[in-house]
């Protein structure tokens, strides 16, 4: 038995009173008021209500460590990611190396794997493998349907998926980024509860109204918060916070406690943020996460004020997991799973033979996952298309992983490369290879380097390369957030010598082959229009 003092924020009443929790076998006794000098507040724990682990480049266990001292306890993570790479084996590796930890993941059956018949993945999980997994107790929801067009065209498959979701009374996670009017309707009343993709006012207040739960997300690479946040005074019973998609190096600075301070210095009421960051993940996923409530399981946080939400102590289970710097969640041993079987790639396999005027372009959006379409002038050298550094359109491919293959090839803009290449086998959905680079050359040595590595992120240029290997699926690393992080950081500043002017050109790069987010990307099938679902040509 142990008991503490501090300031308890009692968020679902509303009120901070001085006072002490006796915590006995995991769980809280008793809270009482007490008048003590402790001036430090505890609070429920954050949850991050929506995240891929894989993308932090961490196996859970890691990532449970540097969490801890953000004062997050808990995730409701999607492992579409590794599920696409490995099938349900792959979930089963993320739930069995979480479980070793005190870390509370809650993981989903991925509903989309692959994301589209469009492209290559590694496994297929069909809705007799969503009917296994949600009758397992591990699994907490459906994770989220990226395919909206299956949902509004009564695809059977889809349908199956979310009937054996509600058969087990499980939440259903959206994906529909810009659906609105009568298709947004349809789509909710298919049983989908939340949706994470919102990134303009108009589209998330359209959902809140018509019942949807809505997230606000800012990670690596997609930042939504500032377009979402003035929704939270009014709607914080029905939004939450998210991260999506985390590197590692973001990761190493900040979790959920740095959306809290960002919408507190924005002078929103402290108790609806924490509404949204703590208690209404829990409730809707119906997650085994306490509350700071008399017999709830001893799941809290001691942070320094609720202006900075600095944390000095992390709880769960009654556990002291973080504490004032030190995370205390042991290392887990794990077996390094993969699946790549690709040859080696010559310069000539990224040429593109043509005569074409103008082409096709994707633009890509800084801190959006979203892309435009352009129509840009070709540029021609012996009868190849080439990258053009003086107007930024560059050429890029997907090389599918899984089998020998021809390469895909596009045109992309706004990377701002002036020299060598960029390549990496975090490329979602699939995890296809997947490079930008300012000639065939660069391009292939980069495409090499990852198929060498069997998975990975790097850089080349005209005389260095620097790797940051990832041999678990591909997608991850075996080694510890601070090694990932510091070498990720250095990769990322290599990649910014080259030329790109892209905040996470890695992040960046790793959406543009994710063929449900419009407008262009490409797969390693090729070139695919988004808006329309359907490939289109590079040649205008």
């Amino acid at each position: 038995m142990k008991t503490i003092q501090g300031q308890i924020v009692d968020i679902q009443n509303q009120r901070i009173f001085s006072g002490e929790i006796t915590i006995n076998s995991g769980k809280i006794q008793s809270i009482t008021e007490k008048e003590h000098d402790v001036k430090h507040y505890i609070l429920p724990g954050f949850v991050d209500a929506h995240i891929h682990i894989e993308s932090s480049m961490l196996v859970p266990s890691e990532f449970a460590k540097i969490a801890v001292k953000h004062g997050t306890i808990a995730t409701v993570s999607d492992p579409h990611e590794i599920a696409n790479v490995l099938g349900v084996k792959g979930v089963e590796f993320m739930i069995e190396n979480g479980k070793k930890t005190p870390f509370k993941f809650n993981f989903g059956a991925p509903s989309c794997v692959p994301a589209t018949t469009f492209e290559s993945a590694g496994a297929v999980i069909d809705s007799d493998d969503i009917k296994t997994l949600m009758a397992n107790p591990d699994i907490k929801y459906l994770a989220e349907m990226m395919n909206y067009p299956g949902v509004l065209f009564d695809d059977e498959e889809v349908l199956k998926k979310i009937a054996w979701a509600k058969h087990y009374n499980k939440p259903v996670d959206g994906h529909a980024p810009g659906l609105r009017g009568d298709d947004v309707t349809k789509y909710i009343k298919a049983g989908i509860s939340t949706d994470h993709e919102c990134f303009t006012y108009d589209e998330a207040l359209e959902k809140l109204q018509k019942g949807m739960k809505i997230l606000i997300r800012e990670g690596s690479a997609a930042k939504n918060f500032e377009a979402l946040i003035d929704l939270l005074p009014e709607h914080y019973q029905n939004m939450m916070f998210c991260s999506d998609d985390k590197h590692p190096d973001d990761l190493l600075l900040n979790h959920i406690n740095a959306l809290c301070a960002r919408a507190v210095a924005k002078d929103i009421d402290v108790f609806k943020v924490l509404q949204a960051a703590c208690v209404n993940p829990v409730k809707h996923y119906n997650l085994d996460v306490g509350l700071l409530q008399k017999d709830d399981v001893a799941d809290f946080i001691i942070v320094e004020d609720l202006k900075d939400f600095k944390t000095l102590q992390t709880y769960i289970n009654g556990e002291l997991v973080f504490d004032n710097g030190t995370s205390l969640v042991k290392h887990v041993d794990f077996e390094n799973l993969n699946n790549f079987d690709t040859e080696i790639k010559t310069i000539e396999d990224f040429k593109v033979e043509s005569t074409a005027k103008q082409i096709r372009v994707i633009e890509a959006l800084e801190g959006q996952l979203v892309t435009n379409q352009l129509t840009e002038e070709a540029t021609i050298l012996n009868g190849n298309l080439v990258s053009n550094t003086e107007t930024d359109v560059l050429k890029m491919t997907v090389v599918n992983r899984y089998k020998n293959d021809e390469p895909a090839l596009a045109f992309i803009k706004k990377f701002g490369l002036k020299e060598g290449a960029i390549a990496s086998s975090v490329g979602h959905d699939s995890h296809n290879i997947i490079a930008v680079g300012v000639s065939d050359e660069a391009i292939c040595k980069a495409v090499n380097l990852i198929i060498e590595n069997k998975g990975g992120i790097c850089a080349v240029s005209n005389t260095d390369q620097k790797i940051v290997s990832l041999p678990v699926a591909g997608i991850m690393s075996d080694k510890n957030a601070e090694t990932i992080g510091h070498a990720y950081a250095e990769l990322d500043a290599f990649a910014k010598q080259l030329g790109t002017t892209l905040n996470a050109p890695y992040m960046t790069l790793s959406f543009m082959a994710l063929l449900v987010i419009p407008s262009l990307k490409l797969s390693d099938k090729g070139l695919f229009d988004g808006g329309k679902f359907e490939f289109t040509s590079l040649e205008v």
